[in-house]
């Protein structure tokens, strides 16, 4: 795994949980309030596409996550 791909794992997995928590009809609604958790997941990828700059990925790098590039980029 890499930076990049773990980067979307968390991402997609945040917006899931946020959406399963937030949405009304779910069986797991807590609070509307968790749409704005996905809202600031969205809004941190859009910046990300344009900046190329994430916290997350910073994190990872730290840890000792490789930054090689993904499969599809080669």
């Amino acid at each position: 795994m890499n930076v990049e791909r773990l980067i979307r794992i968390f991402a997609g997995s945040f917006i899931l949980i946020s959406l399963a928590l937030g949405i009304e009809g779910s069986p797991l609604f807590v609070s509307k309030w968790f749409l704005a958790f996905t809202a600031f997941v969205g809004l941190n990828l859009f910046q990300f596409g344009f900046s190329n700059v994430c916290p997350l990925g910073i994190m990872l790098k730290k840890a000792g996550v490789p930054d090689t590039p993904s499969t599809c980029a080669r």
